[in-house]
């Protein structure tokens, strides 16, 4: 009994490690919900292979094997359709846009003030007042934007003139177009096509990635040929 555990408990992490690298390596500040859960059932399916005597080395491994094999299928689809990649690892709600606290995406995020409040101390910000753009991204975590006059040493304390910024939006990322940032713009689809030919690109698909921002115009990377 104790020599069949050990020989698959080693089986497991190997195939572990092994689907782990397949998948491809990201920091835990990374980690979806979606990645959360599927690691969460791949270990799970090894620990209970490894004390059920019926369960074989092998039958380890083609456990293992086979839900890595979907997760990869997945993870494709989401890397080729951003509708995939929508439902599977969700996209990044604003919660405050233009120093404007947005109620509705507060409510839809399951996210107390209190909570808010938490989350952007430990940025070292203490008030409101000071945000003009708060993303929560799709780990969870809060991204900020501090107005330009709050930073440690301000333009406004040297009587500097600043003309404030605002994040760029991501327009098309892997060769398709970002509605979401269409929308957000209040722009359509034709005005994108027209944009890029005025960048020097005669089709979206050239282009891997792409975002604009009202002060400094569009940042592209394309495609290397």
């Amino acid at each position: 009994m104790y020599l069949s555990i050990t020989i698959k408990m080693a089986v497991g992490l190997v195939t572990l490690l092994a689907v782990t690298r397949i998948l491809g390596k990201k920091e835990l500040s990374q980690v979806t919900p979606f990645d959360f859960i599927y690691a969460v059932v791949l270990g799970g399916i090894i620990e209970e292979a490894i004390y059920d005597e019926k369960v074989t080395a092998l039958q380890v491994i083609y456990s293992a094997l086979l839900w890595g094999g979907f997760i990869y299928i997945i993870e494709i689809m989401a890397k080729k359709k951003n509708i995939f990649r929508r439902i599977l690892k969700g996209r990044e709600s604003i919660l405050v846009k233009d120093g404007n606290l947005d109620l509705r995406e507060m409510e839809k995020n399951h996210l107390e003030m209190e909570q808010l409040r938490t989350m952007l101390r430990q940025k070292g910000i203490f008030s409101m007042k000071d945000v003009k753009y708060a993303y929560l991204e799709t780990n969870g975590g809060l991204s900020v934007m501090k107005y330009q006059t709050e930073g440690p040493v301000t333009p406004e304390m040297m009587k500097l003139d600043v003309n404030e910024k605002n994040p760029s939006t991501l327009l098309i990322d892997e060769g398709e177009v970002v509605e979401d940032g269409l929308t957000l713009l209040g722009k359509d689809g034709e005005w994108l096509r027209e944009s890029i030919k005025t960048e020097g690109y005669q089709n979206i698909k050239e282009i891997f990635c792409a975002e604009w921002s009202k002060e400094e115009g569009f940042y592209i990377v394309a495609y290397k040929k």
